[in-house]
């Protein structure tokens, strides 16, 4: 599903992002991405979405081949992703149920299935009952439900979340890694970045941990808890 080949990211003559990392994720494979600030996880992250190219080496997701993917084709792909942004990205001036179903909308899903499916994915994060909410009348776990709501309404292959409980209480931090645990048993394959190190020790997940953009290790999940 993902495969990264030696690959670098170079700011400048001396900045580096992420320095010579290889690896693989098989399709259905949950994965914490952890490492101290600033040791690359954001700029993984980055590649993966093609929101950012690597300076050398190769990036695939998905089939996609990102390192020289045309421009026309970087909305094909996102289609097949989920993406959850640790400041949310909502859009203020929209409701809940519009910024979940904006990108169905720019797809050109009818208003109808726009409303079901958006419907579908806010009841997955307990919040159907906001649709009609802005973004400011919500608390901060709220704003964070709703954005993964909307990186879950497309059905994405691949779901990526960078500190998705950085902001949350525990309790909650620990439903929403319940929710994700749940998409993945659905066959998603799900990537979150982290620095929550006792989260990572209770979910029991494959780790990959980074260090001055580098890999610096590849923890493996016990059997019991890899998707196949």
């Amino acid at each position: 599903m993902i495969t990264l080949t030696h690959v670098t990211k170079q700011f400048d003559r001396i900045h580096y992002g992420l320095n010579d990392v290889s690896f693989h994720i098989e399709a259905g494979e949950f994965v914490f991405l952890t490492g101290p600030s600033g040791a690359g996880k954001s700029t993984l992250l980055k590649l993966l979405f093609r929101d950012a190219v690597p300076s050398t080496g190769e990036v695939q997701v998905a089939g996609h081949r990102l390192s020289i993917m045309p421009l026309r084709e970087i909305p094909l792909l996102r289609r097949k992703l989920g993406v959850v942004f640790q400041d949310f990205k909502l859009i203020r001036t929209l409701t809940v149920f519009e910024n979940v179903a904006f990108v169905l909308k720019i797809l050109g899903v009818s208003h109808m299935e726009q409303r079901q499916r958006a419907f579908r994915a806010l009841k997955m994060v307990g919040l159907q009952h906001k649709l009609s909410s802005y973004p400011l009348q919500l608390s901060g776990g709220e704003q964070q439900r709703v954005a993964i709501a909307r990186a879950l309404v497309n059905d994405p292959l691949v779901l990526l979340a960078d500190e998705p409980t950085g902001n949350l209480d525990p309790d909650l931090a620990n439903e929403i890694m319940s929710l994700f645990e749940r998409i993945n048993g659905q066959g998603t394959t799900v990537i979150v970045a982290t620095h929550d190190k006792p989260m990572i020790l209770k979910m029991r997940k494959r780790v990959l941990g980074l260090e001055r953009g580098r890999l610096s290790w590849d923890q493996p999940a016990p059997a019991s808890t890899v998707v196949v």
